[in-house]
């Protein structure tokens, strides 16, 4: 594997120099499901967190088995995917109706994303490198800045801590999947916590493209993929009140695609996020933590239409106080982030700098929930965008809560939208948009429902346009513009329970995404999608059946070509053979659904994968 850590002799120096921690830090050896970190950028009970959120957890992640990423967080509440066709290939996140460039991923802390085409590239994303994730919906701009429209997704890496503990992990399945893993965890005492994990998949898949795509772009070979990927964690507690450390996560993808009806087209990607981090307990009341890092999304596409090399490099630093007064918290956030990209496109090849300052306030009296927060986004070539936060939450009891939230929140352009050749206007403004919600939630031991009712209206959104409105010279074909305005609107329910042996869990989104300019719906997002999720525990095994359930979808903006809705079923077994060894077993697309989530790109059929697992609890 080419896991160059490039940035590490520069990272030690500085994490000798400032001894501080990234907020995300602050529970990395927790997964709890009753915590959570990304909603207010600190540690909270989840009876306490007052925007919607969901947590994946690594039991949920292990049983995943053959999937990605994206085909796990397609099975939340709240969450549409689209992919040009199997694992590795391009693929979305779209979060209540809104853009995969409308939600931030963050990877232990770390802003990960694409400058040039917004939002992250996922299918780099190894699942086998996540130990859980958290998932916040609405706007999140007050706390992270740009392109939190829809919400965030933290992805936690596996941590060390307790004597040294070995996992590997083995698997293959259907399409000519393989898939290997081996990690190493532990800590020294109490003065330093340490984790290394690898992995390796392949598989020779199928073609990504049916003859529908038209002549230009059907090729009928497969097209698969090969993942090799790194992460790792190492934290010192240097004193008292004083620790350190550093996180990294690395992978390369090299994946077939299709465009061309003879050519082998292939991308080779890479995913690159390293931070040192500390954190210092000043006083009793106020904790100071600092974070350093560098996010690098590194793309060579080697196609029939040509060879091309994009890569986004991003410098954050981030310095965030966070001050107990009794049971509320203020925190005070300064933060700084680069966006560079090098690449063949010489007219991409720019740089832009965000410096940000936030505050907020976190309050609890009885069974009163409050939080507002306000920051500024100063950007060298948008310039200054506002945004700002509050929510209430009220306990009728133990068990029962109602929420209630308003948003502001902002999209930065891309480099795309900005600079490219005929398309881009460098004059181009953010996005900007306005939520407000309303949830009731209930959980005791057992049981947790939830019920939301949420609308975004968004404005200056940027779209492509046929008709150029200015510099129509240099732009005949048309350009990106912002022109149209976009409601949000819907309500998502969400639950699980678990009865003796039997857990149950499940969703549905009922929503209607529609461009207010035109009066159509957004591209490839359905009015109704819905998850039903049942396991069983017999002794050492456990049996589980997942469904999904989609409505139709348009694909394009002129709602002229459809995707038809499909239902999905896959089943899984685990067996604990020792107290070490596990196998599992998954069958996805029970019933050899054919359906799509792009037209004219295929999916999976049924397909199988069974793995053994050494180590993982």
């Amino acid at each position: 594997m080419n896991l160059v850590l490039k940035p590490l002799a520069i990272t030690l120096a500085v994490a000798a120099a400032f001894p501080a921690a990234s907020f995300a830090q602050s529970v990395s050896n927790s997964t709890a499901q009753n915590i959570v970190v990304t909603a207010g950028r600190q540690v909270q009970a989840a009876k306490d967190v007052l925007a919607d959120n969901v947590i994946i957890t690594s039991e949920q992640i292990a049983q995943a088995g053959s999937e990605s990423l994206v085909d796990l967080l397609q099975q939340q509440r709240g969450i549409e995917i689209t992919r040009n066709g199997g694992a590795g290939t391009t693929s979305s996140v779209l979060m209540r109706g809104g853009s995969n460039a409308q939600n931030i991923v963050l990877i232990d802390g770390v802003r990960y994303s694409s400058s040039t085409v917004g939002g992250a590239s996922w299918e780099t994303i190894p699942l086998g490198q996540i130990d859980h994730i958290e998932i916040v919906y609405g706007p999140l701009s007050s706390l992270y800045g740009a392109d939190a429209m829809g919400g965030v997704i933290q992805i936690f890496t596996k941590k060390g801590s307790g004597p040294i503990s070995l996992t590997a992990s083995v698997g293959a399945g259907s399409y000519g999947l393989r898939k290997m893993q081996a990690g190493v965890f532990g800590s020294s005492g109490n003065e330093f916590n340490y984790a290394l994990n690898v992995g390796h998949e392949n598989n020779t898949g199928f073609s990504a493209t049916n003859p529908s795509a038209g002549k230009y772009s059907y090729n009928a070979d497969n097209d698969g993929y090969k993942l090799d990927s790194a992460s790792g964690s190492f934290n010192w507690q240097l004193a008292p009140g004083y620790e350190a450390g550093i996180k990294f996560m690395q992978s390369r993808l090299n994946a077939q695609f299709d465009s061309g009806p003879s050519y082998d087209d292939h991308s080779v990607e890479q995913l690159q996020t390293i931070a040192v981090y500390g954190n210092v307990k000043v006083n009793d009341m106020w904790t100071s933590h600092v974070q350093f890092a560098q996010s690098n999304n590194l793309n060579f596409t080697d196609a029939s239409y040509g060879q091309s090399q994009i890569d986004t490099h991003q410098n954050l630093i981030s310095f965030q106080n966070d001050i107990r007064l009794g049971k509320d918290v203020l925190q005070l956030i300064a933060e700084s982030r680069q966006e560079k990209v090098n690449g063949s496109t010489a007219a991409l090849n720019q740089k832009r700098t965000t410096n940000s300052v936030a505050a907020s306030y976190v309050w609890k009296q009885d069974a009163h929930l409050a939080s507002v927060s306000v920051r500024n986004d100063n950007s060298s070539v948008y310039g200054s965008n506002s945004t700002g936060g509050v929510a209430y939450g009220y306990r009728l009891t133990s068990e029962w809560r109602v929420n209630a939230s308003y948003g502001t929140s902002f999209r930065a352009p891309t480099y795309n939208e900005l600079y490219y050749p005929g398309y881009g206007i460098a004059t181009n403004q953010p996005e900007k948009a306005k939520n407000a919600e309303v949830g009731i939630y209930y959980e005791n031991l057992t049981t947790q429902l939830s019920a939301v009712v949420y609308q975004n209206k968004a404005t200056d959104l940027l779209v492509s346009t046929n008709v150029c409105p200015v510099q129509t010279s240099t732009h005949p074909y048309g350009c990106a513009y912002n022109v149209d305005q976009a409601t949000m609107l819907g309500i998502t329910l969400g639950g699980s329970t678990r009865m003796a042996d039997l857990m149950l869990r499940g969703s549905l989104d009922i929503q209607n995404p529609e461009d207010d300019t035109t009066g159509k719906r957004l591209a490839r997002r359905a009015k109704q999608h819905a998850s039903f999720a049942a396991e069983y525990t017999i002794n050492k095994a456990k049996i589980g059946v997942e469904t999904l359930f989609s409505g139709n979808r348009f694909d394009n903006v002129t709602n002229v070509r459809t995707l038809a809705g499909y239902s999905l079923m896959n089943l899984y077994g685990t067996y604990a053979v020792t107290k070490d060894i596990s196998l599992l077993a998954r069958w996805n697309n029970v019933l050899n659904k054919n359906y799509a989530l792009a037209y004219g790109y295929n999916t999976p059929g049924s397909n199988v994968y069974v793995g053994l697992n050494y180590g993982f609890k």
